[in-house]
């Protein structure tokens, strides 16, 4: 019986996998000092963020995805 992958929970909290594979994370310096960033500069972090190359595949590793 093989044994079952244990999925590491902090990075399961911080990114997120789509249907198509894409890796998604969060924009830094977002939770704090916000009073002097622009409206535009916080919508603009709103938006998750595209992880690619190794690091995607790394996340997605553990994951417990590819």
């Amino acid at each position: 019986m093989a044994n079952k992958l244990k999925i590491r929970k902090s990075v399961a909290k911080r990114f997120r996998v789509t249907k198509t594979g894409k890796v998604l994370r969060r924009t830094a310096t977002m939770r704090h000092l916000r009073r002097k960033k622009s409206r535009k500069q916080i919508r603009r972090y709103k938006v998750p963020k595209k992880v690619t190359g190794k690091m995607a595949t790394k996340i997605k590793r553990m994951l417990g995805l590819a």
